[in-house]
């Protein structure tokens, strides 16, 4: 049983994909949530006159006020869980610019039947229709990108429970770019997997002006605060293509050196600079008009926005940049509270707390877990409660040891107490302010978002002052398990203290004394 959400702005492509779903082979969705995301509409949502006469009944419209897809696709799916009944079980969305096969309705019955419960979400197939007897012009092969995207939400279907457990779609993210990806890595960040499904849909480019490229580009505004909550290499683990971000700030940076020489009166340093600038954008339009159909108009169309394009990517990142702690005060994703009083995460420090302090340690040799670390952690597990570990590793900012040994060590702890369901590690040296070293509260906000819980029902249990300060920084509880190299006064000031991780997690889960 399953529940379709549509988000849309009233495009004209939406009556045809309701047509397209009234027109299915097999049995119809359960209801089809259309959810007008228009911020003052003046006009009623066009529907279609003709040919979904079939979801009489079934189709419902609602309104989200203009805040982008991520809350308009928040809407239909908390609409869908609120309607009468126990809810559907899945939660298939759609673009409102795609249009599905025949026989889409009968294949996503049986992409989601059977699956196993750790299941959370599966994919479509997306088709892009390329005119055939010419080449491809740069919009076409952007819209051509979807078909081998990654977990896109044209044709995404979740559980509900698993919506619910990690909060939905994070409405921080206010466009179609990055709240896809965002959603899909917290989906696996606690516990789940994502598959690819048999059913297809259609996504045929629509029109578009010469500078659709150039009003993209706002999207950069959104992988500082991708950056923030799943680190630094989130582009690998959800998928996205590298980009060109540094030959982008490489080219702005040339300009804007040109035109501040040339106004000091350096001529030389202006003319170099403004060489670098006619040199890397001439290649940049090079490398869009090569694959194109080189007609004049694409030729002029590329010569245009390769000029516009590097400054206005640079510029919306930095803007990314400029209003990230902003964003990161806003509210995120709420996932359905805790009810029976356990927590709703447990955090665990690495070195000291899991297994014993070698300072700077890259041999996965001299890993050696503290007295019952695999039992206190498989205690958590088996009660169903995400486990994650949050670590400073400032030794690779210091150039002390590569991140691949530490990678290293980190698998031969998992392999010695078992898999966490995320890592999240500061590489940073103390001396580069970041906001993920702790105690700051970057680790625990990032662990707590990629596995879609709130900070405030999540324990950190840690062996040092850092820990506790991370913590109480993010909203979390702390527990202070002390070595012989933790500092008295840190112990003193701890709200709660253990005497080894086996009451720390005992203490966590409500069922020992506090200090």
């Amino acid at each position: 049983m399953y529940d379709v959400v549509i988000p849309t702005v009233g495009r004209s492509s939406l009556p045809t994909l309701l047509s397209a779903l009234a027109a299915q082979d097999g049995p119809l969705p359960r209801r089809v949530l259309v959810v007008d995301d228009r911020a003052r509409p003046d006009t009623a949502l066009a529907l279609g006159v003709g040919g979904t006469e079939p979801l009489c009944g079934r189709l419902r419209v609602l309104r989200s006020g203009g805040k982008g897809p991520a809350a308009a696709r928040n809407v239909g799916w908390r609409a869908s869980s609120a309607a009468g009944g126990a809810g559907a079980e899945w939660i298939a969305f759609l673009d409102d610019d795609v249009v599905p096969f025949p026989s889409w309705a009968v294949d996503l019955s049986r992409d989601l039947d059977g699956l196993a419960p750790e299941v959370g979400g599966s994919c479509g197939r997306i088709v892009v229709p390329l005119p055939a007897g010419r080449r491809a012009t740069d919009w076409e092969r952007n819209v051509a990108g979807l078909e081998t995207a990654r977990w896109a939400t044209a044709d995404l279907a979740y559980r509900r429970t698993v919506l619910e457990r990690v909060g939905g779609f994070d409405e921080r993210f206010p466009r179609a770019y990055r709240e896809d990806a965002d959603l899909a890595l917290r989906v696996v960040g606690a516990g789940h997997v994502i598959v690819q499904g048999a059913r297809v849909v259609e996504h045929p480019v629509r029109p578009a002006d010469r500078w659709v490229s150039v009003r993209l580009q706002r999207g950069n505004a959104d992988d500082p605060l991708m950056r923030a909550l799943h680190g630094p290499r989130w582009r690998a683990t959800s998928g996205a293509p590298p980009g060109r971000r540094p030959w982008h700030l490489a080219t702005t940076a040339s300009l804007v050196l040109a035109v501040v020489a040339a106004t000091a009166g350096r001529r030389r340093v202006g003319g170099g600079a403004a060489l670098g600038w006619a040199v890397l954008t001439g290649d940049f339009a090079r490398r869009r008009i090569a694959p194109g159909p080189r007609t004049r108009d694409e030729v002029v169309t590329m010569l245009a926005t390769s000029l516009v394009l590097p400054p206005a990517a640079t510029w919306h990142w930095l803007r990314g940049w400029a209003t990230l702690r902003s964003r990161l005060r806003a509210p995120g994703p709420q996932p359905i509270r805790q009810q029976n009083g356990l927590p709703a995460a447990i955090f665990f420090d690495r070195d000291g707390t899991l297994v014993h302090d070698v300072p700077y340690n890259g041999d996965p040799a001299r890993v050696a877990p503290v007295s019952g670390a695999r039992e206190a952690v498989d205690r958590v597990r088996n009660l169903g409660i995400p486990v994650a570990v949050v670590s400073n590793q400032s030794g690779v900012g210091r150039g002390l040891i590569p991140q691949a040994h530490v990678d290293a060590v980190n698998a031969r702890i998992e392999a010695l107490l078992g898999p966490f369901a995320g890592w999240f590690l500061c590489p940073h040296a103390p001396e580069e302010g970041c906001a993920c070293r702790k105690p700051q509260p970057g680790l625990v906000l990032r662990a707590a978002h990629r596995l879609g819980v709130d900070p405030s029902e999540c324990v950190l249990i840690g062996d040092i002052g850092a820990d506790v300060q991370a913590a109480h920084a993010a909203g979390a509880r702390a527990i202070l398990v002390p070595t012989p190299l933790t500092r008295t006064e840190e112990v003193a000031l701890a709200p709660e203290v253990a005497p080894d991780l086996a009451s720390a997690v005992e203490s966590a889960l409500g069922l020992g004394g506090r200090r």
